[in-house]
């Protein structure tokens, strides 16, 4: 049987303004870029419904309105063109790019290694607000907390030793029969990371995917690469690396040979320029731009994991 498409809700701000005050174009838009609104079309822009974007595209309308503009507030559902998946990557992208930007800014005071509390300071609240229009729990993030906790960490001298780059090796005996709770729209980090739990941490483990951000995990669940995640970026590793340190099997040269090409991928920093890289890509897109369901990817990415694995494991060491 045909497994049921269930559609996102979205609410569309259908717009038309008047030529003047020409100041009007830009304050409006500038208002669209503050609630977080991506567009859909060059009039058309578009929030995730619920009760808080609701008041902020009212609030835009009676602008729109007084201003001797025209504005229609609807809810839609897409049903061909473009997909919701395709949306929420357009307010990832979108956010993503701003978590790029503070990175960059936070980037150089850690290089000047003189960063001031209020400094610090500034840059949390200003995460704070990129966050609070991460609808969906976008990749940047991580790369933001990170380097945020590496100058949290600088500017202490109490700082703990997980924020030191030493987390604790935990006992994968302890992790068996959770549900393992990730983004959905899964993809490189997470597809490899999904693989490593099921082939090496528990093999009946179940993964359980989030579409939004603030996911809260029930009792026997454990999140990773996501924000906030139990498991997930720390430093310059990505969560795969983070996993196969703290859970994973140690010292297995083929494990670490994935954990570069999916570094590689991830972050793409140029840390190891593995030459299987980029034919290691070029398998994972395919995987995802013919499967849309999330289960379905790490099965079918499994599969070349295994072979990857299996090729990276040295020949006396084969089974």
């Amino acid at each position: 049987m045909k497994r049921a498409i269930r559609h996102q809700t979205w609410l569309a701000l259908l717009h038309q303004l008047p030529t003047r005050p020409p100041y009007l174009r830009v304050r409006i838009w500038r208002r669209l870029q503050a609630v977080g609104a991506v567009p859909l079309k060059n009039a058309v822009h578009i929030l995730p419904r619920n009760a808080q974007a609701e008041a902020a595209f009212r609030e835009l309308l009676n602008d729109i309105k007084a201003s001797g503009g025209e504005a229609v507030l609807a809810e839609l559902q897409l049903v061909d063109g473009q997909t919701d998946a395709d949306l929420r990557a357009a307010f990832d992208a979108a956010r993503d790019a701003d978590y790029a930007d503070l990175v960059r800014d936070a980037g150089r005071l850690v290089e000047g290694g003189s960063a001031s509390v209020s400094e610090i300071g500034k840059l949390h609240r200003r995460l704070a607000d990129i966050a609070a229009l991460d609808f969906f729990g976008a990749h940047g993030r991580q790369g933001a907390d990170a380097v945020l906790r590496d100058l949290d960490a600088a500017q202490s001298s109490h700082a703990d030793i997980h924020r030191r780059g030493h987390p604790a090796i935990l006992d994968p005996g302890d992790l068996k029969g959770r549900t393992w709770v990730t983004r959905a729209g899964v993809h490189v980090d997470r597809i490899a990371s999904a693989w490593l739990i099921r082939r090496f941490i528990d093999h009946e483990a179940k993964f359980r995917f989030a579409t939004g951000v603030g996911y809260e995990p029930a009792p026997g669940e454990l999140r990773f690469d996501m924000a906030d995640a139990e498991f997930t970026h720390e430093e310059d590793r990505c969560s795969f690396e983070t996993l196969l340190l703290r859970v994973g099997p140690q010292n297995d040269p083929a494990l670490i040979a994935i954990a570069e090409m999916v570094h590689e991928l991830d972050i793409a920093d140029g840390k190891f320029e593995r030459p299987e890289t980029a034919g290691f890509g070029a398998m994972l897109s395919g995987v995802c731009a013919s499967l849309d369901d999330d289960a379905e990817r790490i099965e079918a990415a499994g599969a070349m994991l295994d072979q990857f694995y299996r090729h990276f494991t040295p020949r006396q060491a084969r089974s």
